[in-house]
Formats: structure tokens, C-alpha cells, sequence
């Protein structure tokens, strides 16, 4: 999630927040905004380099929803719905596509209410979460995400708790959405929808070499690999890990403890 006011005012943000490359497709860049025109400024520049962008609206964390991002704007369709039309104005390229990731109401009247307005605009998906603002650890409502799907047109995505391939296959098998999405798994195992429980060795090496060869930044070369070194691990060796504060640190830990 890039915040879009400071993607639009500061080179260094973009520095920072963006790079790709041309084998990195198809690519979506989500957003923070609560500005349409500022909105579609980011989609503007992100164009050339990304197939679309998606609208965070789904975002609980606090400093988000105080600043008007996020969740909070599930209770604002018309500013939505404006943020839309503004970028489909701005990018000429009509393939580009425009989506929204959202939680759900209380109510779920509400919901399929603001989805139907975000399809009406020309939201080309929804990935829905399926917990409410204020749900964190409480199961997610499968049942709110199949009535969503099929109260839709456009594609629904399901998305909440998914750490196996095996709760994605369920997921879908209840919602019957058009596919899954899953963000900390995926970080904890980047190998789940290969069948996988755990991250395997062969997928570390890989992410190394990747990011070797790409001159990934250390904070992310690092972090990536906290994750997925989470389950296999010990509480002693994470300590020892996760401060190392070099890649050639980083390679020598790797070498000596996993022959990697």
C-alpha cells in the first residue's frame, strides 16, 4: 500500500515505494488516497510501468483511517466512486485496470450497496476481506463474501486467514469467488500455492538470487526473508537473524546454517 499524496509530491517516495522491471507482469500497485485527484496523479505515473492500480479501502490500522485512507472509506461510496472516474479520465490506456479492496459492514445491505456503486463506476474487480473494521482475530464471514459474489458482475476476489493452499481451496469452495488472495501467508511461504506448508530451501535460494540480481534493497532483502524463515527457525537463531544488518552478513548466515 503506497500512500498517493506522497507518491505524487516526492521523487525520493517514488524512489523508495517503486522500482519493477519487465518481468515483473502483471503488475497492480495499490494505493492509499483520499484525494481523487491526487489518486489519479499516481495512477498516471505508475502507468507506463503496471497493468493497474487497486484502491486501498480496506486498510483497520489506525494512522490510516485517521487520515481519511483505508477501511474508512467503505463509508464514503461517492468519494470512491469519484477516485474512479477521475483516474479512467486520467489514463488513456483502456486496458489499464482500476480495483478496490475493501472490509465489510456490520450490515451487510451496506456492502453489496457500495459494491454495486463501485461496479456501476467501472471497478474492473473487488477483493473483499471478510472482516469488519473492527474484527482482527475473529474468523473471517465466508458466507458475507458468497452473497457479495453473487450479487456481482465483475470478478470478486475472497481474502482473509489464508495460510495453506488447502484453507485457499476452501475458501473458494464456500464463496465460490473468481480467486483468492493472500498477504502474510504468501510472505511466510511464498511456495503455498505450489502445495507447500513451509517455505522450502530451493525458494529462499531463489528470492537470494533474485535479489542479488536485481539490487534489492537490504531492508527488503532482509525483511523478506524473516518471513520466510519464520516456521523453520528457532527462537534462538531468529534472534540472531533478524539483526544482522548486512547482505554479506546475511549470505554468511545463510552459507554456514543452510549450505545456501
Amino acid at each position: 500500500m503506497i500512500v498517493a499524496a506522497d507518491f505524487v509530491r516526492s521523487v525520493k517516495a517514488r524512489d523508495s515505494e517503486f522500482t519493477t522491471n519487465q518481468g515483473d507482469c502483471p503488475l497492480i500497485v495499490q494505493f492509499a488516497a483520499n484525494d481523487a485527484r491526487i489518486l489519479s496523479d499516481a495512477a498516471r505515473i505508475v502507468c507506463p510501468y503496471a497493468n493497474g492500480i487497486d484502491i486501498n479501502c480496506g486498510c483497520p490500522q489506525r494512522w490510516a483511517m485517521a487520515e481519511g485512507y483505508g477501511a474508512c472509506l467503505i463509508n464514503k461510496p461517492e468519494l470512491v466512486q469519484d477516485m474512479v472516474k477521475q483516474v479512467r479520465n486520467q489514463v488513456e490506456n483502456p486496458r489499464f485496470s482500476v480495483s478496490i479492496k475493501i472490509r465489510i459492514h456490520d450490515d451487510l445491505t451496506r456492502t453489496v450497496d457500495f459494491c454495486r456503486k463501485a461496479e456501476a463506476t467501472g471497478v474492473n474487480w473487488i477483493t473483499v476481506h471478510g472482516r469488519t473494521v473492527e474484527e482482527r482475530h475473529q474468523p473471517v464471514h465466508y458466507d458475507t463474501i458468497k452473497i457479495i459474489k453473487e450479487n456481482m458482475s465483475i470478478p470478486v476476489i475472497a481474502n482473509g486467514d489464508i495460510r495453506s493452499l488447502k484453507e485457499a481451496e476452501k475458501m473458494w469452495q464456500i464463496t465460490r469467488t473468481d480467486g483468492v488472495m493472500v498477504a502474510r501467508g504468501l510472505l511466510t511461504n511464498p511456495a503455498m500455492f505450489a502445495g507447500y506448508e513451509q517455505t522450502p530451501l530451493q525458494c529462499i535460494r531463489d528470492w537470494v538470487d533474485i535479489a542479488l540480481e536485481l539490487g534489492t534493497p537490504f531492508i527488503s532483502f532482509h525483511q523478506h526473508l524473516m518471513y520466510m524463515m519464520e516456521k523453520i527457525t528457532s527462537r534462538q537463531e531468529k534472534r540472531i537473524f533478524n539483526v544482522l544488518s548486512s547482505t554479506s552478513a546475511v549470505l554468511d548466515y545463510l552459507t554456514d546454517h543452510y549450505g545456501i
